[in-house]
């Protein structure tokens, strides 16, 4: 059992414009996150099958680690995932649901990172948040989500 907060939000219309920072955001069931290059079906991988496209999520530890392993210092907007969280472990949500604030989520798979987000970042982001590069999820039942909101199973 675990109890992690929503650390930040992240969205960009664009696929590869910078991520705006947000307060709160509204999630939206089967389709994603107001605001978002995925919720209107634009993003770099939207055209690819499969589910878990809807949100993106990151533990903030991962980018602490990050720093601290490989000297990179990454803003958590631009590790381009949309939830930054604390306390929680991402990688054994996958296939499981979850609470964040209001809305229901369910872990897809995780979100590994590569030479795309390498390329719009920095040399070594790829190798240092190999396994840690957060969580996909699809939203189960929609709401708002807020900075500060509580995460737990």
């Amino acid at each position: 059992m675990f109890r992690g907060t929503v650390v930040s939000i992240h969205v960009t219309p664009e696929p590869t414009a910078a991520m705006e920072q947000r307060f709160e955001v509204k999630a939206v069931a089967g389709t994603g996150l107001e605001g978002d290059r995925y919720f209107t079906g634009i993003g770099t991988f939207s055209k690819s099958p499969g589910a878990g496209r809807e949100v993106t999520l990151i533990e903030v530890e991962a980018i602490e680690a990050l720093e601290r392993e490989k000297n990179i210092s990454l803003p958590p907007g631009e590790a381009r995932r949309n939830l930054v969280t604390r306390g929680v472990p991402l990688n054994h949500l996958v296939g499981r649901d979850f609470q964040v604030g209001e809305v229901r989520l369910r872990g897809v798979r995780l979100c590994e990172p590569c030479s795309h987000l390498e390329g719009l970042t920095r040399e070594g982001v790829l190798t240092g948040l190999v396994h840690r590069g957060g969580l996909r999820a699809d939203i189960i039942s929609g709401g708002t989500i807020r900075v500060g909101d509580a995460i737990a199973e």
